[in-house]
């Protein structure tokens, strides 16, 4: 390198560059472990000044070497102080005998879930067996190995202060720690191994004329920025400015996106809009009446129980409904009213109607629209956010979103549903083979379920759909069928 670029180079060296090659002139190798210990850095700078002297080339990383680190979950110390579920259910049933299904359900030493999965866990291994009175009973102990062996790694780790090589352990306890680790979240799984990442660099030849010059700098103060505070003050007089190298890559700037489901709420409401329909909206918080009572849903419903529906605790019922309406939606509950059906039979209690929950399904929408007085002929729809109790995992969650739509016309018949049900699969989902199977709503007759064709996950259900039934439509004063996709 000739004298000037060497000199511009020199220039545009950080504080921090030059505190480091100062570590480097002394070692023919260094780590940043090294760097950190003898340099007296933070991890951050070290990081920082490392990469800009590998953009100079004044360094050069010479080796790599990786390890991977087993170590246990917040999961996997409690699993070390009180053994693994199945393990602890397993000895409480061999200490007793028999245990029934109900008294293992009912441990609190464990959450729902881990109960569930240790009991299931148990059967599927055929270490237990069901006896009379729905009673557990230990037919075969030698299944339980595996069980006792999880702890025996889960034991063996905690004694090594919760973490250690991966490589140390034999290759049935690494088959056990790779089934029962999650890579990245510390709060699932049993344990967590990630890697390690050693890096040892090593100076260029570009190194010991820099760093001879560096070293015969007289010390004065360099500055990385003129203010106007420096301007007005004319503190910057006799001061030297480091140089910027342009050169240098700029840090990554990441741009701004939509969330991948946002975008596609937004693409299917796009779609929708297209199609002429419009939109409908209703309350996140909802009375049973909209949400059930009106759809013919009957109030034994299982639906209605506290383990599907979330209730609004110590809240004043709704008043706002006409009473008009839940009479004429009670009379067709109870005897079918003035919409020539039987009804359910039962007798309709009118307070409970007005009791307040979160929206379950999105059809509340609907009947609040026609409630409301929609529009004959019409076309409506709502991306409605609903609420369910559900255990939270990949595919499950308490909250979600349904896609509701429904039409409105005299000469609306089942034929028409599944030509819109059609032209809702190839534009929305861009499917290219439906099929329809039947199936069975409270508030539909007939009622129908589309499945479409995914290239890569097979056949799947992209929702169900009916004629809406007398029963829902006169009570809101709607005299004509609707269909609903």
């Amino acid at each position: 390198m000739d004298e000037i670029n060497l000199s511009h180079l020199i220039e545009a060296l950080h504080p921090l560059e030059k505190q480091l090659m100062r570590v480097f002139a002394e070692n023919d190798a260094c780590t940043p472990h090294l760097l950190e210990d003898v340099s007296e850095l933070k991890p951050a700078q070290i990081s920082s000044a490392i990469e800009w002297l590998l953009a100079k080339k004044i360094i050069v990383q010479s080796e790599e070497n990786v390890k991977l680190i087993a170590s246990l979950t917040e999961i996997g110390e409690r699993y070390a102080e009180a053994k693994n579920p199945p393990l602890r259910m397993a000895e409480e049933i061999m200490a007793k005998g028999e245990v029934s299904i109900r008294e293992l359900q009912q441990r609190t030493d464990m959450e729902p879930e881990e109960k569930s999965k240790a009991i299931g866990a148990l059967k599927s291994s055929g270490a237990v067996s069901v006896v009379s009175g729905g009673r557990f009973k230990i037919s075969d102990e030698a299944p339980l190995s595996v069980f006792r062996d999880l702890q025996n790694v889960i034991d063996g780790l905690k004694k090594k202060e919760s973490h250690c090589l991966f490589s140390e352990f034999s290759e049935a306890e690494q088959s056990i720690i790779e089934t029962h680790h999650r890579k990245r979240s510390p709060s699932k799984g049993i344990f967590r191994v990630d890697e390690d990442v050693s890096r040892i660099y090593k100076k260029t030849d570009l190194f010991e004329p820099v760093f001879k010059q560096v070293i015969s700098e007289i010390i004065v103060e360099t500055l990385s920025e003129l203010t106007p505070e420096m301007l007005k003050e004319g503190s910057w007089q006799g001061k030297k400015f480091r140089k910027y190298n342009i050169q240098l890559p700029p840090s990554r700037i990441s741009g701004g996106a939509l969330h991948p489901y946002k975008a596609f709420l937004d693409q299917v409401k796009t779609k929708f809009v297209s199609m002429g329909f419009s939109e409908m909206r209703g309350p996140l918080v909802e009375n049973e009446f909209w949400d059930m009572d009106a759809l013919f849903m009957p109030q034994f419903h299982p639906a209605r129980e506290i383990h599907d529906v979330y209730f609004v605790k110590d809240t004043p019922h709704d008043q706002s409904i006409p009473k008009a309406v839940i009479d004429r939606v009670a009379a067709a509950h109870e005897d079918g009213g003035d919409t020539g059906s039987r009804g359910w039979r039962y007798p309709f209690d009118a307070a409970r109607t007005r009791r307040l929950i979160l929206r379950s399904q999105g059809t509340s929408v609907s009947a609040r629209t026609l409630g409301a007085g929609a529009k004959n002929p019409g076309k409506y729809f709502s991306i409605a956010r609903c609420f369910r109790y559900d255990q939270v995992d990949a595919t499950h969650a308490p909250d979600f979103f349904q896609v509701e739509g429904i039409v409105l016309g005299e000469e609306i018949h089942f034929r028409t549903l599944l030509g819109l049900l059609t032209l809702f699969a190839k534009e929305v989902a861009l499917a290219e083979e439906i099929k329809f199977l039947p199936a069975y709503f409270p508030f539909t007759e007939p009622s129908v379920e589309m499945h479409v064709r995914h290239p890569k996950l097979g056949w799947m259900e992209l929702g169900g759909a009916g004629l809406f039934r007398p029963e829902v439509t006169g009570p809101l004063g709607v005299w004509v069928w609707i269909a609903w996709p």
